[in-house]
């Protein structure tokens, strides 16, 4: 097994990847009229900043998240599985746009997942 594969975070494009991922993801988000709706009251410069650096860490880049836990920001929004699924979609279809493989978005979604019953207040 080659043990010197390059990181997610690296295999995406790094911070320029990151830093022009997160904008073009919430204009789809945001626009969405299920998912809009959550983000009414939201400061879109700290929303942009904070999905940054999760999106670093989660795809194994060299930024430590430094947000509130997941499960304490999404508590009690009326986050469902379906809305959850939208999100997903949204970030799947604007990482191909950009040019990721379906194999790297997928690994994206994967870790992604991996915070599903956080975000929507699942029980585990």
């Amino acid at each position: 097994m080659n043990t010197n594969k390059p990181s997610l975070y690296d295999r995406l494009g790094g911070e320029d990847m990151i830093s022009a991922l997160i904008p073009a993801f919430y204009v789809r988000v945001l626009a969405d009229p299920e998912l809009g709706p959550f983000f009414i009251h939201t400061e879109l410069e700290k929303l942009h900043a904070m999905q940054r650096e999760f999106f670093v860490m989660a795809t194994g880049g060299p930024i430590q998240y430094s947000g509130r836990p997941l499960a304490h920001t999404h508590h009690g929004r009326g986050i469902t599985r379906h809305h959850f699924s939208s999100f997903t979609n949204h970030l799947i279809e604007t990482l191909l746009d950009m040019g990721v493989t379906q194999e790297e978005a997928d690994e994206v979604i994967e870790r992604i997942n991996a915070m599903t019953n956080e975000i929507i207040g699942a029980s585990y």
